[in-house]
């Protein structure tokens, strides 16, 4: 019984790292990393942040994130502005642009995904959405 749980776990791991390749893949022309998508999210979902507070979130060093933040910032998705209260610290935030990259990436996510789903028969679909019910129970705990 053991060897088949972590097999079937194994087999899981690998079905959803494939579903994310995939997806990022639907959306490759923008060209951006797994760690710099994970960042425009929080931003977006979140709000402003400094980089350590990123850094933290994302379970990263501060200079690792902080390069993150650069090459965001190359990219005029994300821009640095003075702390509101303190003078020491830069707070970062996604800009237009970065907020219409982050809908343009989401949306076409989204197509990729609707579409591949469309493809299913009916109770292949109910099993799958009843999966996602499952992984979110799991994300929770």
């Amino acid at each position: 019984m053991r060897q088949n749980l972590e097999s079937s776990v194994f087999d899981f791991t690998q079905a959803i790292g494939l579903l994310v390749r995939r997806l990022r893949v639907a959306v490759a022309s923008h060209e951006l990393s797994l760690t710099e998508s994970v960042v425009m999210a929080r931003l977006a979902r979140d709000g402003p942040a400094t980089t350590a507070d990123l850094a933290r979130a994302e379970g990263m060093r501060p200079q690792s994130m902080g390069t993150t933040i650069a090459a965001l910032e190359a990219m005029g998705i994300v821009e640095r502005k003075p702390h509101p209260t303190d003078g020491r610290q830069m707070i970062i935030e996604l800009t237009a642009k970065g907020a219409d990259v982050r809908k343009v990436t989401s949306d076409e996510k989204r197509t990729w995904l609707a579409q591949a789903i469309a493809q299913l028969s009916k109770e292949e679909q109910k099993t799958l959405f009843a999966a996602g019910e499952l992984i979110k129970r799991l994300v929770e705990m």
